[in-house]
């Protein structure tokens, strides 16, 4: 999902809109590390991310929002990394034998194929996809949004004074700081979700977005059940064990250590290190600020 920028280059700026608050960053010049992050809470009830309904119900205070979290950070850039959340956005892996080697035919035919995983036409959707060779042939990790939708975070952008140059969902863009090189499962905690990732050789195998009824107060058992089934589910599929564990959205992460690593074997960190985050303005929950600094530093 990327919009038409008037620059080349990737926006040194990102911000993320949650159910609860908006987030912003700005990557330092060296790429590897938030120079400068800040937040601002949102009234419940102001974003209610779905899918297919209405999202952004106080646009007005949705755009002041971003108008303060980036001004914090922007300097003079308007160019922005747009996050949403991810119960906005379905993210589907879809296994090929061969796609057309044209992006014109080869999005086609992953439309195609879409049509049996969503509850809407797809011709009404923004698809991103991003292929990547596997055992059998080829999988195309696919990124859909309702246009609707998409408008609706795009102009709140905009009516901001913002450019989204880039559109991704929140678990994608996290990503982005995980290092994936063996069995990486990575886990991120928000209000009301759970997104699992597992990844290989830095190719994404498994996503998935749960339901999370208990927000972060969720304990680290509580964290491991939910997560256990994927995990049986890879290496069942894989033939593969998790090596490394990532946990992020927890105010704690190092709580739901112990549970994550007797169920996996493998060593537990938080996503995001202190030391990928500089300076902030004002109070900036850093434990939540995975999806900016994935996009950032990817």
């Amino acid at each position: 999902m990327t919009s038409t920028s008037k620059h080349d280059r990737r926006p040194t700026l990102a911000c993320e809109i949650a159910a609860d608050r908006v987030l912003a960053g700005r990557a330092a010049d060296a790429g590897r590390m938030v120079e400068l992050a800040s937040a601002r809470e949102l009234a419940p009830g102001a974003v209610v991310p779905d899918l297919m309904e209405v999202n952004l119900r106080d646009g007005t205070a949705i755009r002041q929002a971003i108008e303060s979290a980036l001004g914090s950070v922007a300097a003079r850039s308007r160019d922005v990394i747009a996050i949403l959340p991810d119960t906005s956005v379905r993210v589907v892996l879809l296994d090929f034998e061969t796609l057309p080697t044209k992006r014109d035919e080869a999005e086609a035919v992953v439309r195609f194929r879409l049509k049996k995983s969503l509850p809407f036409d797809p011709a009404d959707a923004r698809i991103s996809y991003h292929a990547q060779s596997s055992g059998k042939g080829v999988r195309a990790v696919a990124v859909v949004v309702l246009n609707t939708v998409l408008a609706e975070y795009e102009s709140a952008f905009r009516d901001a004074g913002y450019n989204p140059g880039v559109v991704m969902p929140s678990m994608l863009a996290a990503l982005g700081a995980a290092d994936a090189e063996r069995p990486t499962l990575v886990v991120k905690v928000d209000a009301h979700t759970i997104s699992i990732a597992i990844l290989d050789q830095e190719q994404l195998l498994l996503f998935r977005t749960l339901e999370n009824v208990r927000g972060v107060s969720i304990t680290g058992d509580q964290l491991a059940e939910e997560v256990y089934p994927s995990v049986v589910f890879f290496q069942d599929t894989y033939k593969l064990n998790i090596e490394r564990v990532y946990v992020a959205g927890l105010p704690e992460a190092g709580g739901a250590a112990p549970a994550l690593k007797n169920q996996s074997g493998a060593q537990v960190e938080e996503l995001i290190a202190t030391s990928q985050i500089g300076s902030t303005t004002g109070a900036v929950p850093r434990w939540r600020m995975a999806g900016v600094v994935g996009a950032l530093i990817s």
